[in-house]
């Protein structure tokens, strides 16, 4: 006869076999919180999803700036102890070097220029099947389901973490990602109520979420990590939103 323990053990594994096969990443028993404790109760298990796809959607230059940011902090934290990043891009936006105030080491990531939306999308399916690889960036204006899929498949046979950021699409349509967000930037905290520029802030919606639930939080990055904003400080920045 087992134990009450044992029998919730048994349910935690199943679980894990189950999120793996319904694409939320590799199976796993210990929560995937290295940095990332904050966004932890929306995923499935406490655990943010790696080994899989997560979608960004973006319409606006300093929304598509923070988007950046906040996925290159997202990826600081998965790599802190070694791993390499690719990042697939159509410009040359941005600042590898400015990179490190997120954590993210320039001599960590290597970037791919493609020349076309379909070579993007081929080096990005490609990148998420390397195993030597940890994370993948890939920036796209359009995703299809089918194509989206291919990623997912791609990621669940590497364990490579991929995320996704569309600027500008014509339509936010289904895909097989397993999350969907949207990041805005917010005027920069302070400690102490100290004058000057302040840290970084976003706004952060999680829209959608495989067997999880959506949920906002406004977060700042400060002393390298994710920090939730005082309230006063969010009710400061409603004011000023609603005021300005």
């Amino acid at each position: 006869m087992k134990t009450a323990a044992e029998k919730i053990e048994i349910a935690k594994q199943l679980q894990a076999e189950i999120n793996a096969l319904q694409g939320l990443g590799k199976v796993t028993l210990e929560p995937v919180n290295i940095g990332l404790a904050p966004f932890a109760a929306a995923f499935p298990g406490n655990s943010f999803p790696t080994g899989t796809v997560h979608e960004f959607v973006s319409y606006e230059a300093p929304d598509a700036a923070s988007t950046n940011g906040f996925i290159t902090a997202i990826i600081g934290n998965l790599i802190r102890d070694g791993g390499l990043c690719l990042w697939i891009t159509g410009d040359k936006k941005i600042f590898p070097y400015g990179l490190k105030h997120f954590g993210l080491k320039p001599d960590q990531i290597v970037f791919i220029n493609a020349s076309s939306p379909k070579e993007a999308l081929w080096i990005i399916e490609e990148a998420l099947k390397c195993e030597a690889l940890t994370a993948v960036i890939g920036e796209v204006k359009e995703l299809g389901f089918t194509d989206s899929r291919r990623l997912q498949l791609a990621v669940e046979r590497s364990g490579v973490t991929g995320f996704i950021h569309r600027h500008c699409p014509r339509s936010e349509n289904a895909v097989a990602c397993t999350t969907r967000w949207k990041i805005s930037p917010l005027p920069g905290c302070t400690e102490s109520d100290l004058p000057g520029v302040g840290h970084t802030s976003w706004d952060i919606q999680l829209l959608k979420v495989r067997n999880g639930r959506p949920y906002t939080w406004q977060m700042g990055w400060l002393g390298n990590s994710f920090t939730p904003l005082a309230v006063k400080e969010i009710i400061a920045l409603h004011n000023e939103r609603h005021t300005g």
